[in-house]
This record gives C-alpha cells, sequence and structure tokens, in this order.
C-alpha cells in the first residue's frame, strides 16, 4: 500500500492525520517548480528560466580554443580558429548537440542538457588528423551582468558585478568574494583576474593578471540580484578561473593538446541552484571528485 493510501486509511479510521503529511512539506526550491530549457543560436548558448533575473543567462559558447604559452603573448598568436554549428536540439529544449571544427582539424562534440539544477556539458575532442594538435584549452564566456542585477542597463560600471561573485580561494568552504585578498593587477592586458590550478603551467594561461595563488576549488560564481539564486560553473579537466572583461566569468575548460587518432572526453557544469553554498559545494564534489583535496 502506498503512503497516501496508508493515511488515507488512517483517518477514515478516525486516527488523525495531519495535511502536511498527505502531501509532504512544501518545496520552495524554484528550480523544481519550472524546468530549464536551452537554445543556442549566433554562438550564444541560452539557459531559460523564467526564476532568473532577466529570465536566461547567456553564454558565449565557445568564445575561443587556444594554444598553450599564452600568458605573455599577442592573443591572436594564442586563438586557434574555430566554427560552431547546431547539430540538433530535442522538442523539449533539453538536450542540445553542436559540433566545433578547429581550423588545425580538431573536432570537438558537445552534448548539453539542461537538469533540475542547472545545465551539464560533456564533449568529445578528437583529432582525426595526422599532425598533433596544440588546442590546449577553451573558453566558454558566461555573462552575468543581468544575473547581478549589474548590466549595462544597471550601471555603466562594467565590474560592478565583482562584488556578487566568488572562488573559494582558500582551504575552507567560505565563499571569497571579488576582489580577493592579493588582488592582481598587472598582465599583458588589463584588468581582469586569473587563477591557475596547479595542475597547469602558468605560462599557459589567459594574459590577464595572474593571481598569485591556486585556488582551492576549480568553482567560480555569483549571486543573483534578487540574492535568491547562484550561479556557478565547473570543468574536468580545466585550465583556469578567470573573471573577465565583459560581465563575465569563466571556468576554462583543459585540453591539453591531442596527438593524431587521439580522443579526450571533458565534462563541465553550470549550476543555477538556491543561494545555498553548501548545498552548491554538496553538488560540485559529487560531480567533481577529483578537484577535492
Amino acid at each position: 500500500m502506498s503512503k497516501v493510501a496508508t493515511l488515507i486509511s488512517l483517518a477514515l479510521a478516525g486516527v488523525s492525520v495531519s495535511v502536511l503529511a498527505l502531501t509532504g512539506p512544501k518545496n520552495d526550491n524554484p528550480t523544481r517548480r519550472t524546468p530549464f530549457t536551452l537554445g543556442w543560436q549566433d554562438n550564444i548558448l541560452t539557459i531559460h528560466h523564467p526564476g532568473i533575473p532577466g529570465g536566461k543567462v547567456e553564454t558565449w559558447y565557445l568564445e575561443a580554443y587556444c594554444r598553450p604559452g599564452s600568458t605573455d603573448r599577442s592573443w591572436d598568436k594564442t586563438v586557434i580558429g574555430h566554427e560552431t554549428k547546431l547539430v540538433s536540439i530535442n522538442a523539449a529544449k533539453t538536450i542540445l548537440k553542436l559540433r566545433c571544427t578547429l581550423k588545425d582539424g580538431v573536432i570537438v562534440d558537445h552534448v548539453i542538457h539542461a537538469l533540475a539544477d542547472g545545465v551539464s556539458f560533456k564533449l568529445v575532442a578528437s583529432n582525426p588528423g595526422d599532425q598533433r594538435s596544440t588546442a590546449h584549452w577553451a573558453q566558454p564566456c558566461t555573462r552575468v551582468g543581468v544575473f547581478t542585477g549589474t548590466g549595462a542597463g544597471a550601471t555603466d560600471d562594467k565590474y560592478a558585478y565583482l562584488k556578487k561573485s566568488f572562488v573559494f580561494q582558500d582551504a575552507d568552504d567560505k565563499p571569497d568574494f571579488m576582489p580577493t585578498e592579493d588582488w592582481a593587477v598587472n598582465g599583458r592586458y588589463t584588468p581582469g583576474q586569473v587563477w591557475c590550478p596547479q595542475h597547469v603551467p602558468r605560462e599557459d594561461v589567459n594574459p590577464r593578471p595572474l593571481h598569485p595563488d591556486t585556488p582551492n576549488l576549480g568553482l567560480i560564481g555569483c549571486v543573483s540580484s534578487d540574492g535568491k539564486w547562484l550561479l556557478a560553473t565547473a570543468w574536468e579537466p580545466y585550465q583556469e578561473l578567470f573573471q573577465g572583461v565583459i560581465r563575465c566569468l569563466h571556468s576554462d575548460l583543459r585540453i591539453g593538446g591531442l596527438e593524431p587518432g587521439e580522443a579526450k572526453t571533458i565534462r563541465g557544469r553550470i549550476y543555477l541552484v538556491p543561494n545555498d553554498f553548501p548545498g552548491l559545494l554538496a553538488r560540485y564534489r559529487r560531480d567533481f571528485p577529483e578537484q577535492v583535496q
């Protein structure tokens, strides 16, 4: 007998049964009341949800594929040209497939799923050619101005979103809001801020100010303008965390080069969850156990 049927039987027998017992606790989690949906056009991946400030979050997907040796080099010599095409999207707009073709012949297939707590990514990067590819990393650029209430329509200050943005720079579970301690100001290009993990050479990252500390977690995000949501993003393997210059945040994915005939699988997440940092960290640690120190 089901729980509901049992409770009804008890009620008919004269046993007091509360409405809460029949219906369960009220669920105020906005991500469970309405599903996320996806769209992609003109290299912009859009995550739709009516509860998000502005109703959507946009990501330049993908901004660039990059060569190593990039920290102190002209950006135009780092970028590997590419073209992205839409392969398919299902009727519910919850599964999106893309294909990137790089100018050096590498192919990257993307499967993007809308989930109850945001979006998941599964990428397969393959090199069908007979020459080694130097595609070492790539940049999904998530625009967070409107989400944080600091978009161009709200303020002329392009960096007002920093006070709403966070990384986990220290060895604890407390978010470090930007600008963090020891904020770097010098780089080939300024402003911005890069956090380079231990497994990536510091000469291979974005040519923006490089923070002296390695991040404790491979997670970067922000708080919504109404204080109800957290947006955060992570990839495995990841190249860097980056606070950008167009009201954006990055967790940049790492490829690490591809030998002829080689293929690599990469996975990522954009979390859109209630403003609950312990809950966010629990999701992250479940999805990225490799990054938990």
